[in-house]
């Protein structure tokens, strides 16, 4: 999939180059045209992932996410005794400016209202590097389902999956709602151990098109829908599917319309297609500044609602997305809900948007973590977030 693409990737190099060197990229580039790295991205050394994590679309085939003429304002009203709030992890303290110093931070920003309050990147970061966010994708994926239902693309999402996929009818997943994949609540069964060379996810955790329903459709029901919560990375990719199926159109330009330029992104981004000429993947992949990142953050907080001032959502959307599900306290429309009314999009190795509605707050953070999940970078992250937070408490 990637070798076709890589002569006219180390064309682009200088279009992509914002978080390593020019030559960097090159030399990355070519040794994985030579097959001196793995497969598979997400085993690269730390090393590696610093640089392909930033230039994605120099190696996978991608859709632009188009820069707004007018982006959405963000003043800067730096206050420094943020860096002095502190945070505890496994009974020591640190503060925020130890947080800023770890290695696999790559940029960070808070913004209050409309006001950046704290920014931080690594030395080959920048404010217009672009960072691949991977499942904080999800979530927004999941508002422009949302906005599909606004638009009449979709009538409900009551509707089974099978209105939309008629690939699927007859079939465990062709009969459970969107709702449902909203929620990881299908009740259809799916392993999604990644230590397991014969899990689901191992297999089909990045089939898209009828790859992916085809091999979806085999798969039993094991709880009543809407019951219980598992994490399932194909039905996020699933639910990409239903929303390009029901608007006809990709869901880079959906969300171009509706987000990008609609609301008003400053920066270049760009969303991870499974092939050349084929969908976005639906669970994972658009690449965002930092800054752009928190306007996704500011976006949501306010509402779904774009720069004419009218909600790409139906009344009351935002509130249902972050409401628990009865699967899962702890997980709405694919948003991670966190004490307080706070709710968190999150990637693997931590990529992270985290919105206080109640301190009209957003915290938006990339990261190269040394493994996709619960490191000890992961604890600081999460801690020094909740800490800012709670720092603003009035």
């Amino acid at each position: 999939m990637r070798k076709p693409l890589l002569a006219l990737a180390l064309s682009l190099v200088a279009l992509t180059a914002n978080a390593a060197t020019q030559q960097e990229v090159s030399d990355f580039l070519e040794r994985l045209q030579k097959g001196d790295l793995d497969a598979n991205v997400l085993l690269y050394p730390t090393a590696d992932r610093r640089i392909a994590f930033a230039h994605i679309n120099a190696w996978m085939p991608t859709r632009p996410l188009f820069p707004a003429e007018t982006p959405y304002a963000l003043s800067t009203e730096i206050d420094v005794d943020l860096e002095r709030v502190s945070y505890q992890v496994d009974g020591e303290t640190f503060t925020v400016g130890d947080f800023l110093k770890r290695e696999p931070l790559m940029g960070m920003a808070v913004v209050e209202g409309d006001t950046i309050k704290l920014e931080h990147y690594a030395e080959d970061h920048n404010p217009e590097s672009v960072w691949v966010s991977f499942s904080v994708t999800k979530s927004f994926t999941s508002t422009l389902i949302g906005a599909a239902v606004k638009d009449g693309f979709i009538r409900s999402i009551d509707d089974s999956v099978e209105t939309y996929l008629p690939r699927l009818r007859g079939t465990a997943y062709g009969a459970v709602s969107i709702k449902n994949i909203l929620q990881m609540s299908s009740g259809v069964a799916w392993n999604e151990n990644y230590a397991d060379a014969n899990s689901d996810v191992a297999k089909a955790g990045t089939f898209q098109g009828t790859q992916l329903t085809d091999y979806l459709g085999t798969l039993p029901q094991k709880h009543k829908p809407g019951t219980v919560f598992n994490y399932n990375t194909a039905e996020s990719n699933l639910l990409g599917e239903v929303l390009r199926a029901a608007v006809g159109n990709s869901a880079t330009d959906y969300m171009n319309a509706k987000v990008w330029q609609g609301f008003g992104m400053e920066h270049w981004g760009n969303w991870m297609q499974s092939a050349p000429f084929a969908g976005e993947t639906g669970g994972c992949c658009i690449s965002a500044s930092i800054r752009d990142y928190a306007r996704l953050g500011i976006f949501v907080k306010n509402g779904a609602v774009n720069a004419a001032g009218e909600s790409i959502v139906p009344d009351g959307w935002m509130a249902e997305a972050t409401t628990p599900s009865q699967g899962f306290k702890g997980y709405g429309y694919k948003w991670w809900l966190e004490s307080g009314g706070s709710y968190s999009a999150v990637g693997i190795f931590g990529q992270f948007i985290f919105i206080d509605p109640e301190n009209d707050l957003v915290i938006s953070m990339h990261s190269n973590a040394p493994a996709a999940v619960d490191t000890n970078y992961h604890a600081h992250a999460y801690a020094a977030m909740k800490a800012i937070s709670a720092a603003f408490d009035s």
